[in-house]
């Protein structure tokens, strides 16, 4: 893979020494083409009808990507609308961007399940779902009509999947949790004391976003195994076990021995030895990780001596001298331009990447290249920029076959199919 040259940061360029053909987040967004929405579904769950009841980012998200793969995903929706249709930048309203992002593929009903009338239109809607998806707290979700045993005894072959804040066995079984409050339980805020001296939160809805990937997993093989024995099933994704599990993959160093052999936290992250690193005019990742790839990398820097020293020479030698051996690694890439090192290490097969800001990723030259943006013309809102399903399949490929949908926009077209008139 090559990528173009990095140009230096606006900090460090004379205002008058960007080139007229450089390209940029708006000239690649301006010379892209529209394109159309794919005609429909072709994914691997096409067939698979989802009930979602979920709003702000974890249940939406979840529902999104089994939609990517082709499941008919019906958004029910309180009168008001998911709150997230408020929030971001946005051309009409009830559309803004936060909404846009996680809620594409999907057909959108409101239905006010505090009222009796609707609740039981929400049962007949349920009657011929494969999937129920929501993410209310269990006593209100049993008061709302939402709760397994009533729903199984409707529809046995259901894959009924609660995403919450907590298992409901435990002492914090039913309260309330965001984003914020799992990653201050599961030691994700706390990590970042080694870079940022105090706990602070990750600078991403990162909690609700990896629970989501397990959410979505894990209705996938519930239905799978229903597809073997004709079984449904309950199915529960609690945020902070998620995230503790998902956390300690890396972090539970010496704990994953009783009695501990040493302090939880993988030393070349939790020390933040391994960070960008400064150029000469940028930042960039440089991950070395074989004993070939360090021998090669200070040899093409003319500095043998250096994998020479004992400390240096091996993996576990290395594991051992975590700060002196990236402390060399930030010291030598400061002596060079962004452009510079990756003209050097990319023929090599070094891991190395220059550090992108956000907007960068619209016009970065590899998700160019694969097609990954697709701009799309909406007849109310004008050009929308989503990113394709990433998942490439060969036989049953994800799609984007449908724009975020307006507050209701299907709820007639949805009832209709339903033979249930009001």
């Amino acid at each position: 893979m090559t990528a173009a040259p990095v140009a230096p940061p606006p900090e460090a360029r004379p205002p008058d020494a960007a080139p007229t053909d450089a390209v940029t987040p708006q000239t690649a967004a301006a010379s892209a083409p529209t394109r159309e929405l794919a005609p429909g579904p072709t994914g691997p769950l096409t067939g698979i009808r989802v009930v979602e009841c979920a709003s702000i980012v974890l249940g939406p998200m979840a529902a999104q990507m089994l939609a990517d793969m082709g499941a008919d995903v019906v958004k029910v929706e309180p009168p008001e609308g998911d709150l997230t249709r408020r929030i971001g930048p946005r051309r009409s309203e009830g559309m803004g961007s936060f909404f846009l992002s996680n809620n594409r593929n999907k057909r959108s009903v409101v239905l006010d399940l505090k009222d009796p009338a609707d609740r039981e239109v929400f049962g007949t809607l349920v009657d011929g779902a494969d999937v129920l998806l929501h993410s209310v707290r269990t006593p209100a979700a049993e008061r709302l009509g939402l709760g397994y045993p009533e729903l199984a005894r409707r529809n046995p072959g259901l894959v009924h999947c609660q995403v919450t804040g907590f298992a409901d066995e435990g002492p914090y079984g039913g309260r309330a949790a965001y984003d914020d409050v799992i990653q201050s339980l599961s030691g994700l805020a706390m990590l970042q004391t080694v870079v940022t001296g105090v706990p602070r939160y990750m600078p991403a809805i990162f909690a609700d976003k990896v629970t989501a990937v397990h959410a979505a997993f894990a209705v996938a093989a519930a239905l799978v195994h229903r597809g073997l024995t004709g079984q449904g099933q309950q199915v529960v994704v609690p945020m902070f076990e998620t995230m503790t599990g998902f956390n300690l993959q890396e972090h539970i160093w010496g704990h994953a021995f009783e009695p501990p052999i040493g302090p939880m936290g993988y030393e070349p992250v939790s020390t933040a030895a391994r960070r960008p690193f400064p150029t000469l005019d940028g930042f960039v990742s440089m991950l070395p990780y074989s004993d070939s790839q360090w021998r090669r990398f200070f040899s093409l820097i003319d500095r043998d001596d250096v994998m020479a020293d004992d400390r240096f020479a091996t993996f576990a030698a290395r594991q051992q001298h975590v700060p002196l051996v990236w402390g060399e690694i930030a010291h030598q890439l400061t002596l060079r331009t962004n452009a510079e090192w990756m003209a050097l290490l990319e023929p090599e097969d070094i891991p190395f990447a220059v550090v992108n800001t956000l907007e960068d990723l619209t016009c970065d030259p590899h998700l160019v290249a694969t097609d990954f943006w697709q701009l799309i013309e909406d007849p109310v809102d004008g050009v929308r920029r989503l990113p394709s399903p990433a998942t490439r399949m060969s036989a049953t490929p994800p799609t984007v076959h449908r724009l975020p949908p307006r507050l209701g926009e299907h709820t007639a077209e949805v009832l209709a199919e339903l033979g249930v008139r009001r």
